[in-house]
């Protein structure tokens, strides 16, 4: 039987821990997948054969570079291009070596919940792109935003790219956008990454690669847990677990206990008992088709301006503004 200790918890992921591992079905959040380690193993599946993902929004803003660019700038105006969860900037380093070397007039503001994600961003930037004007932001997406918004009247173009909405449910996804859409002006656009809804074996496959990367990134959050909550989850007796249903259009990622055991976490005085083969859901990941992108919209009090889709209409970049 779960024993809990009566516990002060003080940071939001003690917190989230706490609450996941103490509700049944027992859940954690994949924003904590993300450490020094996470963020390696996710620049690993982003090189991956099966993770298609980023190959398909790299040929949208490859093919469409200049009209994006032009739908930004929208007369050569000057504008913010803030980026929410921005990560290493690959892709966006598409968009930044055109702009710079059109003398397009913006300013980069990468925002991202890791500093190690941002700290390897602003230094590869400086290598690599030195003229570009950045600065980085540290935090929540909507605090960042706010502080951004707050600054002054200069348009924004906020991006969100790599299919990130797709790690939320749809009511979750609507009340993400309305509250991006609440820190819009009317000269803003959000540009907004969704994975569609293709051949179910392609998406099991992204999610389920043989070499055991997405595995392991899924389990860095049980290391993280013993790491920074000096807990004792044996990571081999969990396994990685990918469903996919193709009338919702919903991944799930599961870690599943291979046996009953109980886990100790010492620093939020808790003790977990796993059952042979019970879960922890981890991350969703959200396929989409064009009829829910619109109600997302129209629900979230956003218009739709364009889209952008690549050769097999496998992915699309959303561009939209505030109604």
């Amino acid at each position: 039987m779960q024993q809990t200790i009566a516990t002060a918890l003080e940071t939001q992921f003690e917190k989230d821990v706490y609450q996941g591992l103490t509700e049944y079905p027992k859940y954690l959040s994949s924003q904590y997948f993300y450490d020094a380690k996470g963020d390696k193993l996710f620049q690993d599946i982003m090189n991956m054969p099966e993770y298609y993902l980023t190959d398909r929004e790299f040929e949208i803003l490859s093919d469409n570079t200049a009209e994006i660019a032009k739908l930004f700038a929208r007369g050569n105006a000057s504008f913010k291009l803030l980026e929410l969860g921005a990560g290493d900037g690959k892709k966006t380093k598409i968009l930044l070596n055109y702009l710079s070397k059109n003398n397009f007039k913006f300013k980069y503001h990468p925002i991202d919940i890791s500093q190690n994600a941002l700290d390897g961003l602003e230094a590869s930037l400086l290598k690599e792109l030195p003229e570009v004007l950045v600065e980085t932001r540290q935090g929540t997406y909507f605090e960042t935003l706010e502080e951004i918004n707050a600054e002054n009247g200069t348009h924004k173009i906020i991006l969100f790219l790599g299919s990130n909405i797709g790690n939320l449910l749809h009511s979750q996804a609507i009340a993400f956008l309305k509250s991006v859409q609440e820190l819009m002006q009317e000269d803003d656009l959000l540009f907004v990454g969704f994975d569609m809804k293709k051949n179910p074996e392609i998406i099991l496959d992204a999610y389920n690669d043989a070499s055991g990367i997405t595995a392991a990134f899924n389990k860095n959050i049980l290391a993280r847990i013993n790491t920074e909550l000096d807990a004792n989850f044996d990571l081999d007796k969990f396994r990685h677990w990918e469903v996919y249903d193709p009338e919702t259009g919903t991944a799930k990622s599961f870690l599943v206990s291979k046996e009953n055991q109980t886990v100790t976490l010492q620093k939020l005085d808790l003790q977990v008992h796993f059952t042979a083969w019970e879960t922890i859901h981890t991350e969703i990941s959200q396929k989409y088709d064009d009829r829910t992108i619109a109600w997302l919209a129209d629900k979230s009090g956003l218009d739709i301006v364009t889209e952008f889709s690549d050769a097999n209409a496998h992915y699309k970049n959303y561009v939209f503004r505030t109604k």
